[in-house]
């Protein structure tokens, strides 16, 4: 698999990479079993970037990859980045340097490892990210040792803007997919600019760019597609990217016939990925996977051939037509 520096951090990463959310068991159950089996798939795929964060099943998905890492001989070759700050309330006052340490000491027992290769502040409010004293702390932690570089989560391209002039700032995570389309007009050239490192999240919009939904597609009690569609637990922009479901279906259904156009056999899922993994300045895309053939799958869009002008030119038409009056004044 094709592989990128990870922005400031210096580490080699696999461009398509392995969100963890889902290993979490925060929406859908997963076996520790089975989530051990897409570890090693995506390893075994190529995969050397692992995504996660302290509250996924607060704590439960550090674990299994911390346990997965032990038992299995990857030297240091697995990248594992992780996030913090979302097991408090989102208040300024709650992300100090003696919270920082509390948490990264939780992950780095969690992980079992001394030093955390990337700790990301997990989609704070923006007047944290222009804190002043939010990056002297972080600074000490990687002066600590507990952490060897760090970066932020982020909702919006304004708040992407703002952590990449920190000079410490190693990388940036955003949602970045044929359906949100901002972060390529400054936050993306910014970031290449910069040396910071772009890692995309949500590249498939929460499965709709899949092109399986349709609607008589349910999904359960304690999954995000079903609570959080109008934003009630969390920022909507995370569930299917902030597009309502209905005009989501449709700007599927175009995407999907949009790939039809494509050589070769290539589903849905892997032209999505490939997109965003083609763009220069991206270092990694982390799509999560539930299952073996799934994480499979998602490794061998790395290996998509260049898409041509005319499908990015589809996919700025679908975009331009459908979706940029919900999503581009918003996030």
């Amino acid at each position: 698999m094709d592989t990128r520096i990870l922005g400031r951090t210096g580490r080699t990463v696999s461009v398509i990479g392995l969100g963890t959310w889902q290993l979490g068991a925060d929406w859908g159950d997963v076996s520790e079993a089975d989530a051990t089996e897409v570890l090693a798939a995506s390893v075994d795929a190529g995969t050397t970037f692992f995504d996660t964060a302290d509250v996924y099943g607060d704590g439960r998905s550090e674990q299994i990859i911390g346990r997965f890492l032990a038992g299995r001989d990857v030297g240091d070759v697995i990248t594992v980045a992780t996030k913090m700050g979302r097991r408090v309330d989102q208040l300024a006052e709650n992300y100090t340097l003696a919270n920082f340490r509390a948490w990264t000491d939780r992950s780095r027992t969690n992980l079992g490892m001394d030093t955390l290769h990337l700790v990301q502040l997990h989609c704070p409010p923006t007047d944290v990210i222009e804190s002043d004293q939010v990056y002297d702390a972080l600074d000490t932690l990687v002066a600590e040792g507990a952490i060897a570089a760090y970066g932020v989560s982020v909702e919006t391209c304004d708040q992407a803007l703002a952590a990449i002039e920190r000079p410490g700032l190693a990388s940036v995570q955003i949602i970045l997919n044929a359906f949100r389309l901002k972060p390529l007009e400054a936050v993306v050239p910014a970031a290449r600019a910069a040396g910071v490192g772009i890692i995309a999240r949500v590249p498939l919009a929460s499965g709709l760019l899949t092109g399986k939904y349709t609607r008589e597609t349910t999904f359960a009690a304690d999954d995000h597609r079903n609570y959080n569609r109008d934003g009630s637990a969390f920022d909507v922009g995370e569930t299917f990217s902030g597009v309502d479901y209905e005009t989501g279906l449709a700007a599927a259904a175009e995407f999907t016939a949009l790939v039809g156009s494509l050589p070769g056999e290539v589903t849905p899922a892997q032209a999505a990925l490939a997109w965003v993994a083609q763009i220069d300045g991206v270092s990694s895309v982390i799509p999560g996977a539930r299952s073996v053939q799934q994480a499979r799958g998602n490794a061998a869009a790395a290996s998509v051939a260049p898409l041509s002008l005319a499908f990015n030119a589809g996919v700025q038409d679908i975009y331009d037509r459908m979706l940029r009056d919900q999503i581009h004044p918003r996030w």
